[in-house]
């Protein structure tokens, strides 16, 4: 039988990595005609250390598909610093020289390589459509968050085009929104951050602009969590999620807070953990504190330090968190709670001891917390993480908030009431709430078991890709 190759092109960052790659897998596992190489551009402000031990990770892994799924970085190039579009579009020629290599490569002496079927392509890295156009082949957009935030950015996308909106002056406005992809009105004060940004906006709109041009998106979610959203958009998308690397297992890197975990009541820990780049300043952070006394809940909370201004290195683990916390926190918490640095999120979510969990809802860390069937409490920081939190609060009713339209750079302090609130009404696990999570989370897992809707999904991106071929 003919077999085929697939070209990813994921952004390098952690994040649309591993999904991209779980994806990837994903095809692989259903599908032994497929070859997949994923090309990772080398940007000059991203920190590439992360990526590489990544890659060397799972390179050394005993996965039997790893021989069919293949990594390449490319040459990187000097460019003017943080200048995002300018800097994916000088990676083109590298991913066009790759991209022949692979093309007049031999599989094994003797046997032709598998021919190129297309490419899929980030979300934000769209222009890389003309490298699939130049070879012949369809390209799909990897979209790596959810239905109703697609449809969120094709709307904006539309009324900034025709209308001559500029979704700038949303910023702090009380405008409700009509969006195609959701069935409440939309707060305008929970936009995305990057869509009130002047350096952002016109990358996401310049993206959005190209997905028409795309043979369908690939979409991070899953119909039952998203059905209307999914039925709202009208073109051709691929819902195979939940995409997540759930396979990871912290218990023996970080036995501490494993033990710690095992010690607690089932369901009676609040949970805090704000992303690779969630952190707060001192201020905030002794008001985190003092709810967390105040609640009496036992808590695992993951604190880092912020990083300096101006720069990219993620948040970092303090030495001694005393340094930032109120005077004798620690010694009088001892035996309800425990403050820890990185923290290995999906096995801490698994743990049966966890009853909550307060995020910064990013959209793999919902999904998580779905997919584990623990309750979330909103608190966003950047990126589209106000949005997850309407959605899950308000369209969705599967979280509670603490500060929904919450803006990591806004100098807005959430006081000790408003967090108390929020994590009171976290864990005193309203049955009605406690039961749609429990229920999608079962959903989640069902979606892609064979005859799943995701599983369904999956086999018709497949047969897209293979009917070109024939």
């Amino acid at each position: 039988m003919e077999k085929a190759q697939l070209v990813c092109i994921p952004l390098p960052l952690m994040g649309h990595i591993v999904s991209a790659v779980e994806v990837a897998k994903l095809l692989l596992t259903r599908d032994h005609r497929l070859s997949i190489t994923v090309l990772i551009l080398n940007l000059s402000f991203v920190n590439s250390n992360q990526v590489h031990n990544y890659i060397e990770s799972f390179e050394a892994s005993s996965s039997t598909i790893s021989n069919r799924l293949q990594f390449i970085v490319l040459p990187e190039d000097e460019t003017e610093l943080f200048n995002f579009t300018s800097s994916i579009e000088i990676q083109k020629p590298h991913v066009k020289e790759a991209v022949l290599k692979i093309t007049q490569s031999k599989l094994i002496a003797d046997s032709p390589a598998p021919r190129l079927a297309g490419f899929v392509i980030d979300m934000f890295c769209t222009t890389m459509i003309d490298v699939a156009n130049d070879f012949g082949v369809p390209s799909f957009i990897f979209f790596t968050s959810g239905a109703a935030v697609l449809g969120l950015l094709l709307y904006v996308q539309k009324i900034h085009d025709e209308e001559k909106v500029d979704p700038i002056e949303f910023k702090n406005s009380d405008a409700e929104l009509s969006v195609p992809s959701l069935v409440k009105p939309f707060p305008a004060k929970a936009m995305p951050s990057s869509l009130l940004s002047r350096q952002w906006l016109p990358v996401l709109l310049d993206n959005a602009r190209r997905f028409g041009e795309a043979r369908g998106i690939i979409v991070n979610t899953f119909v039952e969590l998203e059905s209307y959203a999914v039925e709202s958009l009208k073109m051709s998308i691929y819902p195979v999620g939940p995409i997540l690397n759930v396979g990871l297992d912290g218990r023996n890197t970080h036995q501490e807070i494993m033990q710690w975990l095992d010690d607690q009541p089932p369901s009676s820990v609040v949970f805090l953990c704000f992303g690779s780049q969630g952190s707060f300043g001192e201020d905030q952070v002794k008001e985190i504190a003092y709810a967390l006394e105040c609640s009496r809940y036992r808590f695992l909370w993951s604190l880092r330090r912020p990083s300096p201004p101006g720069l990219l290195p993620s948040p970092s683990d303090y030495e001694d968190p005393q340094e930032v916390l109120p005077e004798g926190f620690l010694n009088r918490m001892t035996g309800i709670g425990k403050v820890i640095g990185w923290a290995p999120q999906v096995t801490i979510l698994a743990h049966p001891a966890v009853g909550g969990f307060v995020s910064h809802c990013g959209w793999n860390s919902v999904l998580e917390s779905i997919w584990f069937g623990v309750p979330i409490a909103t608190w966003p920081m950047y990126a589209e993480q106000q949005f997850n939190a309407f959605e899950m609060v308000t369209e969705l009713e599967l979280a509670v908030e603490i500060k929904m339209d919450y803006r990591n750079d806004s100098g807005v302090i959430v006081n000790c009431n408003e967090i108390e609130r929020g994590i009171r009404s976290l864990m005193e696990h309203d049955s009605k709430k406690m039961k749609k999570v429990k229920e999608m989370s079962e959903n989640s897992r069902r979606a892609l078991m064979d005859s799943g809707s995701s599983y369904c999904c999956l086999g018709r991106l497949i047969k897209n890709f293979m009917d070109d071929l024939t």
